[in-house]
């Protein structure tokens, strides 16, 4: 039976996309072992069908509740795979140690932990920081953390589109106005009028929306008087194999924005207060959309800003820097 390595990432949708190239590299570093990640179900569910890792054990489960305590007894399953460990990352922090004194009790001989958040770090972006926790260089950004997403998901998505009356006959662009933060959103006149717009061009805008997003999406629909398809709630499987069909995503700074740089789609990413030199995805077919940069000093300081300059962007603008204006 193969050793183990296992991999803890607590954070979210985006966070966890941002640490491919770095969780990629663990399992070039170890071949022949076993890796595990520990993170949220949805996320770790996709990572493996798309294998990049071999198994998963969700983070918000009953199993890794000790885990997260750094001491106590461990359920059955997780010490069944922490006694098999060789080697352990753990992107979180651990101030007062228990969680290397407990991994290291279960015999694990290297453990890297670290939150990819530390002052100690150098690194301004964030995938480079994961990669810098494991004193790792940094991501040459092209191909790392591109998806390799399996036949029976794309052919889930293909379905998807086709019960929502959606066909590949017109260039298919998926919309997703929300985000994690109303603060990071385009307002929905933008939004309504880039639809409008990309209906006008013989194009067929589809919007997003997830479990958060339902008042950003009917703010956009309450300004349209032709409703676009909504999808709405997908899996994060489901939606990836949608995404691979798509031709231009267009959203804010959100996980879902990660997501589909992550798979390929030619991408336009909003950032508004939130830094795209640290939190942007990458590669040669994403598209930074921003206003002015965010001078605001902190979060508590975004939130009163009620201009918003950092998210004053030119529709008009918006549409020819992707490549669908209207002298494209």
């Amino acid at each position: 039976m193969k050793r183990n390595v296992v991999v803890i990432h607590p954070g979210t949708l985006g966070d966890v996309l941002l640490a491919v190239p770095a969780i990629r590299k663990v399992a070039s570093q170890f071949p022949e072992h076993h890796l595990l990640l520990i993170a949220r179900a949805s996320v770790s569910r996709l990572l493996q069908e798309c294998g990049v890792v071999d198994e998963w054990i969700a983070t918000e489960s009953q199993v890794c509740s000790g885990l997260f305590a750094g001491f106590g007894e461990q359920s059955v399953e997780l010490r069944s795979y922490l006694e098999r460990c060789d080697v352990a990352v753990a992107w979180t922090e651990d101030v007062d140690g228990s969680l290397a004194r407990l991994l290291r009790e279960y015999g694990v001989r290297q453990l890297w932990i670290q939150s990819p958040f530390s002052p100690a770090l150098r690194r301004t972006h964030q995938r480079d920081r994961f990669l810098e926790t494991m004193e790792g260089g940094s991501s040459n950004g092209f191909g790392e953390d591109v998806l390799d997403v399996p036949d029976h998901l794309i052919e889930e998505g293909r379905i998807c589109l086709e019960k929502k009356g959606i066909t590949k006959g017109r260039s298919l662009v998926l919309i997703h106005p929300g985000s994690g933060s109303i603060h990071k959103c385009l307002g929905p006149e933008k939004w309504a009028h880039i639809i409008q717009h990309l209906r006008y061009r013989e194009m067929s805008p589809v919007v997003l929306e997830g479990p958060a997003d339902q008042d950003a999406v009917e703010s956009v629909l309450s300004l349209l008087g032709t409703q676009p398809p909504v999808l709405r709630d997908l899996s994060l499987s489901l939606l990836v194999g949608v995404l691979v069909q798509t031709d231009l995503y267009v959203g804010n700074d959100s996980g879902v924005t990660h997501l589909a740089a992550n798979v390929g789609v030619r991408t336009g990413a909003v950032f508004g207060p939130t830094d795209p030199h640290r939190w942007a995805p990458s590669g040669r077919h994403v598209t930074i959309l921003r206003g002015a940069s965010c001078v605001c000093p902190t979060w508590d300081a975004v939130k009163n800003c009620h201009g918003k300059p950092c998210l004053d962007l030119d529709v008009e603008e918006i549409l020819t820097v992707l490549g669908v204006g209207i002298y494209a």
